[in-house]
C-alpha cells in the first residue's frame, strides 16, 4: 500500500511540470486522421494525451469502484462525450468548453478527495453525462473537417479507451474493497484536483 500511495502522490505533482494546452491533445501533430487506422489510433490516444481528460475519467472510474455505482455511470460519461464529438463536427458552439472541463476535474477530484459518499447515482450520472460533453466537445477539434470513415474510427477509439479505464479502474477499486474513506482513492482525488487547478491556471495565465 505504501508504494501506492507514493505513486499517487508522485502523480500529484505531474501538472506542475505537463502542459495542459488544447494543442498537447492532438496525437497525429494537429493534421487530421488520412486513414482509418489513424482515425482510431487519435482516439485512443486523445483522452490519454490530455491530462485533464485523462484524470477525469480515473476519477470517475474510482468513484463508479468505491461507491458501487456500477459501470453505468462512467459510461454515461463516454456516451455523452461521443455527443460532444459530434457537436463540435457539426459546428455548434459550446461556449467556455476549456474552462468547464478544467473545473469539472476540479469539481471530481475534490469530490473524490473528500471522501464522502453523495451526491447520490442519479446525481452522478447527470455530472458525468454534463461534463462528458463538454470532454468530448474538447476531442472533436482534432477531428472536425474529416472523412466519415475517420471520423467512425475516431470515435470507436475514443469509447473504446475511455470505457477500458473507466471500467478498469472501477474493478480496481471494487476489488480491493476500497471505500469512499480510503487513502488510496482519496490520494488519486487530491492529484485529479491538482491536474484541473493546473488547468484553470494555464488559462486564467496563458503560456
Amino acid at each position: 500500500m505504501s508504494r501506492l500511495v507514493s505513486r499517487i502522490a508522485l502523480l500529484s505533482l505531474v501538472p506542475l511540470f505537463a502542459a495542459t494546452s488544447a494543442e498537447a491533445h492532438h496525437a497525429m501533430g494537429g493534421r487530421l486522421p488520412a486513414t482509418f487506422g489513424e482515425g482510431f489510433i487519435s482516439g485512443l490516444a486523445h483522452p490519454v494525451i490530455g491530462l485533464d481528460h485523462l484524470g477525469f475519467i480515473v476519477a470517475a472510474g474510482l468513484i463508479a469502484g468505491v461507491m458501487g455505482l456500477g459501470a453505468f455511470v462512467p459510461v454515461a460519461f463516454v456516451v455523452a462525450s461521443i455527443a460532444g464529438v459530434m457537436l463540435h463536427v457539426q459546428l455548434v458552439n459550446l461556449p467556455f468548453a476549456e474552462t468547464v472541463i478544467a473545473l469539472s476535474v476540479v469539481a471530481i477530484g475534490g469530490l473524490l478527495a473528500a471522501g464522502r459518499e453523495r451526491p447520490a447515482r442519479g446525481v452522478w450520472i447527470g455530472l458525468f453525462a454534463i461534463a462528458g460533453l463538454f470532454h468530448g466537445y474538447a476531442y472533436g477539434e482534432s477531428i472536425v473537417g474529416a472523412e466519415p470513415t475517420q471520423l467512425v474510427a475516431y470515435l470507436a477509439g475514443l469509447a473504446v479507451v475511455q470505457s477500458v479505464i473507466g471500467a478498469g479502474v472501477a474493478l480496481v477499486a471494487s476489488g480491493r474493497a476500497w471505500t469512499p474513506t480510503s487513502l488510496a482513492p482519496r490520494l488519486a482525488g487530491a492529484a485529479a484536483f491538482g491536474i484541473g487547478l493546473s488547468a484553470v491556471v494555464t488559462q486564467l495565465i496563458p503560456g
